[in-house]
């Protein structure tokens, strides 16, 4: 197959590669290979993957090929090359969490959401890049920073920065990340993606290196709103094993995605506009009024300050310090600078359990009342960051000459991680300088259809998922003063 066929295989959304493989008209290995192909020219430019499994993958699409032959189809993903965050436990393929502690563990056993992907019928093609076990925005990992596909010298986002670089390159057709303070929806942003962060519990994060538990979420990265919802449809279920996972009726988010949105409320959450870039408000402001009219409109609301409960809280250090302290105090020298300093600081200041404890308290009623907002307005809609993409060498800098800071105040993001409530980060549009611009929308807990559903209707709208980065293999690949 030539490579602009290839390249044009590569390029389908989720549920196009689907209908082709329903139709006879490709195969899974076809699909596979195509990725591989890009993945050959494209990744030593953008360090999005950490692992190609590209043997194990082929060998999947195969079986999945001779299944579709003898009339077995698992389902939309069937045959379709996914990627995981290489903080997802891979049985018999390493899981590294972008981290020289673990460059050779290589896990017993699955966890559940690659398990589920994998009953569904995805071919897992690899594990992507991060920030070294999901402490930041990217820049920090063993393997070296995943870069922008929009210009190579940009930060992704973080900490899923091998997943939003990888899917918007067309090497997968999408992926998993996790999300702890944004990091599912901040690359979402940066690179012209579609990235939910479902309802707390409502997908499994046992099998998953955790940063701070009681934050945690997995959730899929796609280039259209109905491979998100496809994707989500194989993820979604209660898991015994996990302390986190809460049960709730299962729903089909594909067929969600019919319902009409005229008739739904937004809300502009007050103060999103504080520290904005201005390129932001103004992009996400046409995008605002968009929504407006194809709904029945929008107005200022208020949300229940997160105040001490999203991702600096006191307390929270306990959570990140208990996974890591065995490991911390044995090969202090294994973890990179930044997640360094940062195990440190909560080793020096290791919260005492009280503190812990009414943190907690606090977490958990503000989590059970939250919907109790919702009254006069049903999803609220804001920009998904309030910077624009960093220079990959500016946040090296800041590593080695560090300034206080709050990681926070970059995005609109973490207030929905202390919530529980899910999120989604859409594409809006691009700054003057062609740079990738996100919206969220947010909702009370377990209305992901909803919220996908206007995320469609406004992607149907717009189409800026059409808009492809501009690379080739002449590109020329800055260098990184790492």
């Amino acid at each position: 197959m030539s490579t602009s066929k290839q390249d044009a295989l590569a390029a389908l959304s989720i549920a196009e590669a689907a209908a082709k493989l329903r139709s006879g008209e490709v195969t899974s290995r076809q699909l596979t290979e195509a990725c591989l192909a890009r993945i050959a020219v494209y990744d030593p430019m953008l360090d999005a993957f950490i692992t190609v499994m590209k043997d194990k993958a082929l060998a999947q699409a195969d079986q999945l090929d001779a299944e579709q032959k003898a009339g077995k189809l698992r389902g939309p993903l069937h045959g379709v090359p996914i990627a995981l965050k290489d903080n997802i436990d891979t049985a018999s393929t390493r899981t590294t969490a972008a981290s020289a502690l673990w460059e050779d563990r290589v896990p017993p056993a699955d966890a559940p959401v690659a398990t589920r992907l994998k009953q569904a019928g995805a071919v897992i093609i690899g594990k992507t890049n991060l920030h070294e076990f999901a402490m930041g925005a990217g820049e920090a990992s063993f393997w070296g920073a995943a870069r922008n596909p929009w210009a190579l010298n940009l930060n992704t986002g973080g900490s899923s920065s091998g997943s939003g670089a990888a899917v918007a390159a067309d090497l997968c057709y999408g992926a998993l990340g996790t999300d702890t303070a944004g990091s599912i929806r901040h690359p979402a942003a940066y690179c012209s993606l579609v990235g939910l962060k479902p309802t707390f519990g409502l997908v499994p994060i046992r099998g998953i290196a955790p940063l701070t538990l009681c934050l945690d979420h997995c959730g899929p990265m796609t280039r259209t709103v109905e491979d998100n919802a496809i994707m989500l449809n194989a993820l979604v279920g209660y898991d015994r094993g996990d302390i986190t996972s809460v049960e709730h009726k299962r729903e089909d988010y594909v067929a969600a995605l019919k319902q009409p949105v005229s008739g739904f409320r937004l809300g502009a959450p007050l103060g999103f506009k504080e520290g904005t870039h201005p390129e932001i408000l103004r992009v996400c402001e046409i995008a605002i009024a968009v929504l407006a009219r194809i709904t029945a409109g929008i107005k200022d609301v208020s949300l229940p300050s997160t105040g001490d409960l999203s991702i600096g809280a006191l307390g929270y250090s306990g959570e990140t310090w208990a996974w890591h302290e065995e490991t911390f105090r044995d090969s202090p020298g294994k973890y990179q600078l930044a997640s360094r300093r940062r195990l440190e600081g909560a080793a020096k200041d290791e919260p005492k359990a009280p503190d812990y404890i009414r943190t907690k308290w606090k977490l958990d009623l503000l989590r059970r009342t939250i919907d109790d907002s919702f009254t006069d307005f049903d999803l609220v809609v804001m920009p998904t960051m309030r910077k624009m993409q960093p220079v990959l060498n500016d946040m090296f800098k800041r590593i080695r000459e560090p300034k206080p800071g709050d990681p926070s105040a970059l995005s609109n993001c973490s207030v929905f991680n202390a919530t529980g409530l899910p999120a989604i980060s859409i594409p809006c549009g691009f700054s003057s300088d062609g740079l990738p611009i996100g919206l969220m929308i947010a909702g009370p807990r377990f209305s992901e259809g909803k919220i996908l559903a206007l995320a469609q209707a406004y992607e149907r709208e717009t189409r800026w998922y059409r808009q492809k980065p501009k690379l080739t293999p002449d590109t020329l690949v800055p260098a990184l003063t790492v």
